[in-house]
């Protein structure tokens, strides 16, 4: 029923003959769901898609809160050899109307209370069905699953075809979708899963996103590979995270985790019993790094990757965890480091762009073919935009990115989105958006106002103009208003500058 060379088979293999093993501990209800009825639920699913017409090669849709069910569908999605699509659960109206005439789903999978907004978007852009769950797993798709009886025979699937697409900040504000093939999903898990040391003992705290490649191909994809098994929260919890502790062994988290984690009164006693803590999807401040080592006794392992590549590096399980940097680059993963305008390879030592190759590679950008071959090269690197140096050492350190992205809170924001929308707010002539060092997101969104002259425009005007278009994560923490914004000779705003002069606004103290 599973191949092995699908990546449902993959995520599978490790609990075969193990149905009765626990695979998730559900926060909300404290029920433990055994590997046996989540895989039966899963084999329920891709029946549901395809009763409704979804098939081989078609997009799943999905903006759902996190449960169980959200797990069943995508593993379900993989059976039937379709592709999915999680989208982030904080955006708008606006947004999902670009995505699902972007990708065209099959099917799309919401909260009932976004149900009536989003079914209108859904017939426009030729949706064919809209099915529903909230977050105490009520709703259309629960029940359609339920009249279904487990068994289905896996889609026949290739390494090459798509298990998955996720989008991603555009350069010209455009979100592109990044598309990930089984192999690409199935070889990062594995390569996971041997370097981490993960196996069937180990008890994961899984309190991230699952619309995000942290949360779902890295935490979800080696738990199940492993055979391991994870506590399911479906929002982060600073106190009982740190009381869960007592019963894992791992926790997967972004800085803002260990940020919150080391407020929380008997930390140290908590974190005693456990084997691992990793982090990512934004830089981990050193002073973090190094004010948990001294609290708990455990050094942070931090890695790096995106949405385009999946993991790429990560510090070492065995050796110095290197505050500041991403470690070396995982096994079977190449990583160099590029001259941004010749692309000639640059000496160990020197800042340039960093180019990763291998099986963990996007396939490309979802109907974009130029912009394809602008960033991923006919020899199989892909141009990450990041600015990294390899130390002598070959510890990797991201220095900074050739792109204007913001990350913020393990979040890509590109700030061309936010400018267009604060520069059509009457009363402002031009901005500029950019991200600077936060304590607790890594980054934060700050936008610089010129106004218009005489114009009265305030801070609340702009915010309350733009909110109904962005995600919360979008939003700018903060609004500065200058006369002017600096330029070169060539007309360019010097966004660089604006980060040095604000690189302090949330600095404590």
């Amino acid at each position: 029923m599973y191949e092995q060379n699908h990546l449902a088979g993959r995520l599978r293999a490790a609990s075969i003959g193990r149905d009765d093993a626990p695979f998730l501990k559900n926060h909300q209800t404290g029920q433990t769901v055994t590997y046996g009825a989540f895989f039966a639920n899963a084999e329920r699913m891709a029946k549901v898609l395809a009763d409704h017409g979804v098939a081989p090669g078609d997009r799943v849709a999905v903006q759902a809160p996190k449960t169980q069910a959200m797990l069943e569908l995508y593993v379900g999605c993989v059976l039937a050899g379709a592709v999915f699509l999680p989208l982030n659960t904080a955006y708008t109206g606006a947004e999902i109307d670009y995505f699902l005439g972007d990708a065209e789903p099959a099917l799309l999978v919401c909260d009932p209370a976004k149900e009536a907004a989003l079914a209108s978007l859904a017939r426009s852009a030729g949706v064919g069905a809209v099915l529903t769950v909230d977050a105490r797993e009520n709703g259309s798709l629960i029940e359609a699953r339920d009249r279904q009886t487990p068994g289905f025979e896996a889609v026949v699937r290739s390494g090459d075809d798509l298990a998955a697409i996720l989008y991603t900040s555009g350069t010209t504000g455009r979100s592109k979708g990044a598309m990930l093939s089984h192999r690409a999903l199935a070889s990062n898990a594995q390569t996971l899963k041997e370097y981490w040391q993960f196996t069937s003992d180990d008890v994961l705290i899984h309190a991230l996103p699952i619309f995000h490649t942290h949360g779902l191909f890295v935490a979800t994809n080696v738990t199940l590979m492993a055979g391991s098994s994870c506590i399911f929260m479906a929002a982060f919890d600073a106190e009982r995270i740190r009381d869960y502790m007592r019963e894992a062994t791992v926790l997967m988290g972004v800085p803002t985790f260990y940020v919150r984690l080391l407020e929380t009164e008997g930390l140290a006693d908590a974190a005693r019993g456990m084997r691992l803590f990793v982090s990512g999807s934004a830089p981990l401040l050193a002073e973090t790094h190094d004010r948990w080592r001294a609290v708990t006794g455990h050094a942070i392992l931090e890695r790096y990757g995106m949405t385009e590549t999946n993991m790429n590096s990560s510090n070492p399980y065995d050796g110095e965890r290197r505050a500041g940097t991403v470690g070396f680059a995982l096994p079977g993963v190449e990583i160099i480091v590029t001259d941004p305008d010749t692309g000639a390879e640059l000496p160990q030592g020197e800042v340039g762009v960093l180019e990763v190759r291998g099986p963990n590679v996007f396939s490309g950008y979802w109907r974009m073919p130029e912009k394809t071959a602008e960033e991923l090269r006919g020899n199989g690197f892909f141009i990450t935009g990041d600015l990294a140096r390899i130390d002598d050492d070959g510890y990797i350190t991201i220095v900074g990115r050739a792109k204007d992205m913001i990350i913020t809170g393990g979040y890509n924001v590109y700030p061309k989105e936010i400018e267009l929308l604060i520069d059509d707010v009457s009363g402002v002539a031009e901005s500029a958006v950019i991200g600077v060092p936060h304590p607790d997101f890594g980054e934060a969104v700050v936008a610089v106002v010129v106004p218009e002259p005489g114009s009265a425009v305030t801070e609340d005007a702009i915010m309350s103009a733009i909110a109904p278009a962005l995600a919360r994560f979008k939003q700018p923490k903060k609004l500065i208003f200058r006369d002017e914004l600096p330029r070169n000779t060539m007309g360019k705003v010097q966004k660089k500058e604006l980060r040095e002069i604000h690189r302090d606004l949330f600095k404590a103290g």
